[in-house]
């Protein structure tokens, strides 16, 4: 809606018209002035369309996700480094259906800036991983997986790791029975 830097602007403002108020005695205008202010502080920390994008991805909700992610033209100079961050992680997801190589960017470009939560970032290791796995970087895929493991502290990508490491097992071991069937044929 606003550029962070209005966003600050318009915080400090409410602050300073907060402090009139209480110094002319209207505690309760400035109580609210004071809440508003918050709110346009908050809003500088957590970008509402981001907010918005992610509720959208939790109902499962693609183009609506696509959609609220849209509305920010310019993510360099509108949001902090961490939203930055966020925003790529949820571009990241949404492209990665369909363009792997966008994904991969976009998922480094994610883990570079940073993110807040350590779930989010082993998330995003999770999926470099099975990038690098998908384009045979088996090093670089187990390096990824390993440190998602660490990220994951409450285990909520345990089920995932898991199935991750089962189909990099399965394709490190040589098919065994494909030499034996093709001996069986020559009989």
């Amino acid at each position: 809606m606003f550029n962070k830097n209005i966003k600050l602007v318009l915080f400090i403002a409410c602050i300073a018209y907060a402090i009139y108020q209480f110094i002319e005695s209207y505690i309760g205008n400035g109580i609210m002035f004071v809440l508003i202010g918050l709110t346009f502080l908050f809003l500088y920390y957590k970008n509402e369309f981001i907010l918005l994008a992610f509720l959208k991805l939790r109902k499962q909700d693609f183009a609506g996700t696509e959609a609220w992610l849209s509305k920010i033209k310019n993510p360099q100079s509108a949001l902090t480094k961490k939203q930055q961050g966020y925003y790529n992680f949820l571009k990241g997801i949404m492209v990665s259906q369909t363009n792997m190589n966008a994904a991969e960017k976009f998922f480094k470009n994610a883990v570079n800036l940073g993110l807040s939560m350590d779930h989010d970032l082993a998330m995003a290791k999770l999926n470099l991983a099975g990038i690098a796995f998908t384009k045979r970087r088996k090093l670089e895929a187990q390096r990824l997986l390993s440190e998602a493991q660490k990220l994951d502290k409450r285990n909520m990508l345990s089920e995932q790791i898991k199935m991750m490491k089962q189909q990099m097992k399965k394709a490190s071991v040589p098919n065994q029975h494909f030499g034996q069937g093709n001996a069986g044929r020559r009989r």
